[in-house]
């Protein structure tokens, strides 16, 4: 499955609420299970962004779905970047000739 490096930032809301980001946590991590996918790690930051998490899913379509539902809570605001395995590098480079 592919892997994906979420950032996230608290909104306002999320900060507001800053008490209930373990609980919101484990909801995450069900909506991302739900989708077919597993977070494979979850911490807060400190630095430039205060959630760092790493998820497989399916496919993009998928992931950016879950990115979607997530940032519709309204409590972070995420980039969620594509992140690629050794094996798959070794073939983007031998693709790219």
């Amino acid at each position: 499955m592919p892997t994906y490096v979420t950032l996230a930032n608290f909104t306002d809301q999320g900060i507001r609420n800053y008490a209930d980001s373990p609980k919101r946590a484990k909801a995450f991590m069900d909506l991302v299970e739900q989708a077919g996918g597993e977070v494979k790690n979850l911490v807060w930051t400190m630095g430039a962004y205060d959630v760092v998490a790493i998820t497989e899913a399916p496919d993009d379509v998928t992931a950016t779905a879950i990115s979607l539902k997530l940032a519709s809570l309204g409590n972070v605001r995420t980039t969620t970047l594509r992140a690629f395995d050794m094996e798959e590098v070794e073939l983007i480079i031998k693709t790219a000739g």
